[in-house]
């Protein structure tokens, strides 16, 4: 049953929401979707986890690319962090409530994380871009200061952007229902329970999903197409196959991240469905950062030594 509240409607402002996310389940549903997201979630940490620890202190990994993958792996931890606990709590207690403050707090974080993480995905590409197409220079382009810059520019544009985002969401009072249609404050949801007409808010946000989301995605086209066009023209068969792999597991991630949050922030809201809306808000907030250590590690032979390393070095100690 969903928590009895006082009819907002006639108040002023609104001073908490409440989360409905799987609220609607049976106790035994939601046992198991806890035992589940439980398992999911700890899996991700600890993948994640132990990709940090290999790219920063396995010697063998001492490349930009590895560089890039551990702070996405960092990435992964502050992102899946953010809204994957709340939920596992809601899933064994009945108050679903969360402050107005919480609310706005953990929508910023998933701005800041989620716009940092699609720019380093295409400093990624480019990279490896750099890497095939002129590998003679590729030490001094990607030098070690130059991958600190991306890095720390991929968060200063995720702290700037979401805070626009931040404003753009609550600028308009909330007087009408305080119940989110979701497991965690999802920004169009959340603007929709506004006063007023949300309609502003949710064209600007769209505009800045298409420039935060499609920029870089015409860097990863573009580096992807001349990285094509490079192998091609070059290399044997047996280096396109190498090449092809060492790109496959990047361009997974890319395809997966940008699919799931084009259609969360990118569609209209009356082509949603609650339904919907929460199962690829599962699939960018729990899955993909559980799928990305799996996908970089399976298809590199070089992470699974590195991890072979590490795991023969944990028995021993």
């Amino acid at each position: 049953m969903r928590p009895q509240t006082a009819d907002l409607r006639n108040s002023s402002t609104v001073t908490e929401f409440i989360l409905v996310g799987f609220e609607q389940s049976s106790p035994s549903t939601r046992a198991l979707l806890f035992s589940l997201f439980l398992a999911l979630y700890s899996l991700a940490m600890a993948m994640n986890g132990l990709i940090i620890f290999i790219t920063w202190t396995d010697p063998r990994l001492n490349s930009p690319m590895y560089f890039f993958l551990g702070h996405l792996s960092f990435l992964d931890i502050c992102f899946i962090t953010t809204t994957i606990p709340q939920m596992l709590i809601h899933l064994v207690t009945k108050d679903h409530t969360v402050s107005f403050a919480s609310c706005m707090t953990q929508m910023y974080l998933v701005f800041l994380v989620g716009v940092a993480e699609c720019i380093l995905l295409a400093f990624m590409a480019y990279d490896r871009y750099v890497a095939i197409c002129h590998p003679l220079n590729y030490a001094q382009i990607m030098s070690q200061q130059v991958c600190v810059r991306l890095v720390c520019s991929s968060w200063i544009f995720g702290m700037v952007n979401g805070i626009f985002l931040e404003y753009m969401s609550f600028r308009n009072p909330f007087c009408k229902d305080n119940h989110i249609e979701n497991f965690f404050c999802e920004a169009p949801i959340v603007i929709a329970l506004s006063c007023g007409d949300p309609q502003f808010s949710l064209k600007l946000i769209f505009l800045d999903a298409i420039v935060v989301l499609l920029s870089p995605m015409v860097l990863i086209v573009t580096s992807y197409a001349r990285i094509l066009t490079s192998i091609l023209s070059r290399a044997s068969s047996s280096g396109r196959g190498k090449t092809f792999s060492t790109c496959a597991s990047h361009l997974t991630v890319v395809i997966f991240l940008y699919t799931s949050a084009m259609f969360s922030y990118m569609n209209p809201r009356s082509t949603h469905r609650p339904d919907k809306d929460k199962s690829f808000s599962l699939l960018y907030t729990i899955i993909m950062p559980m799928c990305n250590p799996i996908i970089y590690s399976f298809r590199n032979k070089e992470m699974k030594g590195a991890m072979g390393r590490a795991l023969g070095r944990g028995n021993l100690a």
